[in-house]
């Protein structure tokens, strides 16, 4: 067996020193507020969960991301957290179980077998809220709306939202009556977005000409709003569900121009990102120093049925590290007190000081016997000093 050295760490995972962490803490604590403020409760799911319960339902395309060992109390295997999403919705399902619609955030370590190809890491910290028991588009655009808050708060810039919709591709595949192995072929080529190779399946499909030529027409549906009105002429002898698809899609796309009349938004109807996963409105947002989506979310209806409540549900995911690794460019260092005090510890007052000072969020710094550190090694700008009977802050050049 080759030596390691003892401080290597395992590919894809990776330490967060101290002021990394401390810029990832306070990035954690504002986005925890916002969720407050817009009445999202906080819960905390278990790092370590049956698999069945991780995997349930959309969650078994988590499968090969899933870490799994077997429980030596009960011989069940067990799976360490890949998505907190499904254990929320059991949360919701289960442990609370009422019947009104109700919020819940989270932010907690994930754990994936393997990092993606572009970002690395394999131990993600996700953030994310979920919406239950609310199945319109009010719930959807709340979603968005609090997904675009959390960036803006976490200082993220020039932000662009891109937005499909499932439940079109859903309702196409119903309408045109196709096998599952078709569905399957032709999500494959629509994914690849291959004009020839479409084509070229659809050709040996039994479909009517209006509906060849909409599965045609559909990756060619994506641009900036425009494409909505675009898709009401090409997909007009679809079903009641297809258009109702399309007016939440108007309907999100008023509501964004509204409030967000800068916000670039793009619109695409052959975009099925977790499509075996979400049942309608799906979105992803991105910056332009990022080659994948910063955050993404979307309708995910039912997840909690084997949990015994099958819920309406919508909500969206992101990667704390990422959002605190961007925005840490746009935050200017705090200016902290720091503060070194002497050896005393049996005078009352210096004590008294000490405490007085962190209480109002000053730092201090206890010399230790025998320290060789000098203040400015510790990063100290003030130091404690006996000054007539009195311990005053005194400021170190």
């Amino acid at each position: 067996m080759l030596h390691k050295d003892p401080w290597l760490l395992p590919e894809g995972v990776e330490e967060v020193l101290p002021e990394d962490a401390k810029h990832l803490e306070k990035i954690r604590r504002q986005l925890l507020d916002v969720f407050e403020c817009w009445g999202y409760e906080k819960v905390i799911p278990p790092f370590i969960d049956y698999v069945d319960s991780l995997l349930t339902g959309s969650g078994h395309d988590l499968k090969l991301q899933t870490f799994k060992l077997t429980d030596q109390l009960s011989g069940e295997m067990l799976g360490i957290r890949a998505d907190m999403t499904p254990q929320v919705a059991r949360i919701d399902a289960h442990s609370l179980s009422h019947q009104q619609a109700s919020r819940l955030c989270y932010v907690g370590t994930t754990l994936h077998t393997r990092g993606n190809s572009l970002d690395k890491t394999r131990i993600p910290m996700q953030i994310g809220a979920e919406l239950f028991g609310h199945a319109g588009i009010d719930s959807d655009t709340e979603v968005v709306q609090l997904m675009l808050e959390i960036l803006a708060q976490a200082g993220l810039q020039n932000v662009h939202l891109d937005i499909g919709h499932v439940g079109i591709y859903r309702g196409l595949v119903e309408q045109a009556k196709l096998t599952k192995e078709q569905e399957i072929e032709l999500f494959s080529v629509l994914q690849r977005k291959s004009n020839v190779e479409l084509e070229v399946l659809l050709a040996n499909y039994s479909l009517t000409p209006e509906l060849h030529e909409i599965f045609l027409e559909l990756p060619k549906l994506n641009g900036d709003r425009t494409v909505l009105n675009l898709a009401q002429e090409k997909l007009s002898a679809v079903s009641e569900s297809i258009k109702n698809a399309l007016a939440d899609l108007q309907g999100l796309a008023d509501v964004l121009q509204t409030n967000y009349p800068q916000l670039t938004i793009s619109f695409d109807l052959a975009e099925l990102r977790g499509y075996h996963y979400h049942t309608g409105l799906v979105f992803s947002a991105f910056v332009p120093q990022v080659g994948k989506e910063i955050a993404r979310g979307g309708r995910y209806d039912n997840i909690g049925q084997i949990f015994g409540s099958a819920r309406p549900a919508t909500g969206f995911s992101a990667d704390l590290k990422v959002l605190a690794r961007l925005s840490k460019k746009e935050y200017s260092p705090e200016t902290v007190n720091k503060v070194l005090a002497p050896i005393a510890k049996d005078d009352s007052a210096l004590n008294e000081k000490v405490r007085e000072l962190r209480a109002a969020g000053c730092i201090v710094i206890k010399e230790l016997s025998g320290q060789k550190d000098s203040a400015k090694q510790l990063a100290c700008n003030q130091k404690l000093e006996k000054i007539d009977e009195n311990w005053v802050l005194v400021p170190l050049n």
